[in-house]
């Protein structure tokens, strides 16, 4: 092994020289080093692009599911989707730190990981369940994070896996506050899901009453959800790769096209729909691990648009209490949050 790297390039096997998000595989081998601690892994918070992908795979076979994370970390020794090539998060507990990993943590502070799977040292010894309606896998294994790798003590006012769930997209409302302004016109694609329902609520905080927050949901089922949290102006049912249909949509209620499109949906080939219904001097903030660049850039050209497109970075400086404090701050989401993500069902 190499020179020990705060970056965890001394994990890498192949190919040498790139880091361990963009390697093929890496040293899953659970010794900490001095510079890494080690942690006894309970959950695996799967990026819902990735679980998604997974399942029609498997078409929500448990065991084929099982079999096919169990291979891909076998293969990669790490949580990295080949297809998609996102990861996830983790929860669970520090066992041990290195002499040379500066942190205020201790051992067996329970903490979820604030960077992605896709560069985690990883080691499943057990999936003992994978929960479809939460993007989760729960397991007994082991992982390992780097000096740069980020992440958060699980606070004492807040159950673990609320703020698991919360955690795995708080990049996201985040840079929405950074990006909407007062009376801004916003589209947010996949409102209904947990990013979704985080970037609306703040986007409504962040417009105020003289801006208009439009959500698109796929299915009728979901509106009621967020209806109750009294985040959107307007919601429509509709598919996010159908770009006129969004297009149309969007005019129809807004009267003109929007000031900054987010997107947030878990399936490909939505660029355009997130692009056209957008002014040509706005924003579009593709938070969407499926978000396809060649697309997104490329598609911008050919309807003349040079709206600013942001890269979904799922790190934003002080997102993690930014986050939290959405769900401190509004009970109708932390409510719908623990209905969908908590242990106990309401």
């Amino acid at each position: 092994m190499e020179k020990l790297c705060r970056f965890g390039t001394h994990r890498v096997i192949y190919p040498l020289g790139s880091l361990p998000q963009t390697a093929e595989k890496i040293d899953n081998q659970m010794v900490c080093l001095d510079n890494e601690i080690l942690i006894d892994v309970e959950t695996l918070n799967i990026d819902s692009a990735s679980f998604t992908q997974i399942r029609e795979v498997c078409n929500d076979d448990l065991d084929k599911m099982s079999e096919m994370i169990l291979d891909i970390v076998e293969t990669k020794g790490k949580m990295q989707n080949p297809v998609t090539g996102s990861g996830g998060m983790l929860l669970g507990k520090i066992k041990e730190i290195g002499k040379d990993y500066k942190t205020d943590a201790s051992i067996g502070d329970k903490i979820a990981s604030l960077v992605s799977l896709s560069l985690t040292p990883l080691q499943i010894d057990e999936i003992i369940s994978i929960d479809l309606t939460k993007d989760q896998v729960n397991i007994k294994g082991q992982a390992i994070l780097f000096e740069t790798g980020i992440f958060s003590v699980i606070p004492k006012d807040l159950p673990a896996d609320i703020v698991l769930s919360a955690l795995d997209v708080c990049g996201a409302p985040t840079q929405v506050n950074k990006l909407v302004k007062k009376g801004d016109s916003v589209l947010i694609l996949g409102a209904a899901g947990k990013s979704g329902i985080l970037s609306a609520y703040q986007a409504k905080k962040n417009a105020g009453k003289e801006g208009k927050v439009i959500g698109l949901i796929h299915s009728e089922d979901k509106r009621a959800d967020l209806e109750k949290l009294n985040v959107c102006d307007y919601i429509i049912v509709g598919d996010a790769k159908n770009p006129m249909e969004v297009y149309d949509n969007v005019l129809e209620l807004n009267g003109d096209l929007v000031d900054v499109t987010i997107n947030v949906v878990n399936v490909s080939n939505t660029e355009m729909s997130s692009i056209l219904p957008t002014k040509k001097t706005g924003t579009v903030y593709f938070f969407s691990m499926a978000t396809s660049f060649t697309k997104s850039a490329l598609g911008a050209e050919g309807i003349a648009s040079e709206a600013l497109m942001i890269i979904g970075n799922g790190y934003t400086k002080d997102h993690a209490e930014f986050t939290l404090n959405i769900l401190r701050e509004s009970k109708p989401v932390y409510d719908l949050f623990v209905e969908r993500y908590g242990k106990e069902k309401k």
